[in-house]
């Protein structure tokens, strides 16, 4: 069936339904009461697994002024806003265990990566930024635990170089295509872009983490093989926030997570008639029968027999040209379905 990995109770591959993850991210603006807002929303959706993020601001980045394209205001100051302190992402992670639920959070740094660490975390999700920061994907492969890498902003000579990682530690790890672009217009999502990476690395779980608007890419990516699903999540779209315009609600989050599992359910298979089609053909089906009084010895003709509803009759329309020109063993009455026993 393809390749699998398992994160807690939860086997990921094309062979079962797709994991849908709810990327709350920094949708909460840094306050911890609306994460867990949205935890609780992501649950009552029927969604299995919310994904934050960590942010050691001065392990991740120094000062600056770069101002990313989804927002008027710079990359430090959103990320000092936005930061949960450790003790808020432990209680989250016990917090979103307790209901079932798979926590996984990005590490944007070394420290951010320690900490997840200490806490843990049963897998780690890696972002497309830091596809190609290779000291981290190695820090990060050197705990032995699942990897998700996002490979938006990556081409496939980068992303090799991170699987090469990734395949040398020995950890399961999935591919997610991303194109990272907030929205992402659906002509730029490539979705061709799964096939490239299912054949560039078979060995790897595919998947989409999404930024265009609704569920549509999402819904066409569990057809083309993608075993997860990632998009960002608010319980609110009138809340603030850099990535709430491009999320989805927790309407549309249970409309995910059915759909793909419908989708995914619906995969598959061949096209041969199913014991379960019996009930139809028994009504839907056309057989032969008689639409005039026909005497014994009489011909059978276009003009007195012809091929009617239910299929509960003997010979087939499939047949009806070998019944045309034979003589009748009896008299038939009109609306008789014929059998090859009534047949010269």
């Amino acid at each position: 069936m393809g390749p699998e990995f398992r994160i807690g109770h939860r086997i990921i591959g094309v062979g079962h339904p797709p994991l849908v993850i709810a990327e709350i991210g920094i949708n909460h603006e840094g306050d911890y009461a609306k994460a867990i807002r949205m935890v609780d929303d992501a649950h009552a959706a029927g969604c299995e697994c919310v994904k934050f993020q960590c942010h050691v601001v001065d392990d991740e980045m120094i000062p600056n002024d770069v101002v990313p394209g989804n927002t008027t205001e710079t990359i430090w100051d959103i990320m000092v806003r936005c930061a949960l302190s450790e003790d808020e992402e432990r209680r989250l992670k016990s917090y979103v265990e307790a209901k079932g639920m798979i926590y996984l959070c990005t590490p944007f740094s070394r420290a951010a990566a320690v900490r997840l660490q200490g806490f843990g975390v049963a897998a780690y999700k890696i972002g497309s930024g830091e596809c190609n920061n290779y000291p981290l994907v190695r820090l990060i492969a050197s705990y032995g635990k699942p990897v998700i890498l996002s490979t938006g902003m990556n081409d496939l000579a980068s992303i090799a170089l991170a699987v090469d990682i990734l395949r040398g530690a020995g950890v399961p790890f999935a591919l997610t295509h991303c194109t990272s672009m907030y929205p992402t217009p659906y002509e730029k999502v490539r979705l061709g872009g799964l096939g490239e990476l299912r054949r560039a690395f078979p060995d790897a779980v595919l998947g989409l983490s999404d930024h265009s608007l609704g569920n549509f890419t999402c819904f066409a990516a569990v057809a083309l093989g993608a075993a997860v699903l990632e998009k960002h999540f608010t319980s609110d779209k009138t809340w603030p926030g850099p990535d709430v315009p491009i999320s989805i609600d927790p309407t549309e989050l249970s409309a995910l997570v059915f759909g793909s599992r419908a989708i995914h359910a619906a995969l598959g298979g061949a096209k041969t008639i199913l014991p379960e089609e019996q009930p139809t053909i028994d009504f839907a089906y056309a057989c032969v029968v008689t639409t005039d009084e026909v005497a014994a010895g009489e011909r059978l003709t276009s003009e007195n027999v012809w091929v009617k509803r239910p299929g509960t009759g003997e010979i087939r329309a499939v047949d009806y040209e070998r019944v045309l020109g034979r003589t009748a063993r009896r008299p038939l009455a009109k609306n008789t379905q014929v059998r090859w026993s009534d047949l010269a």
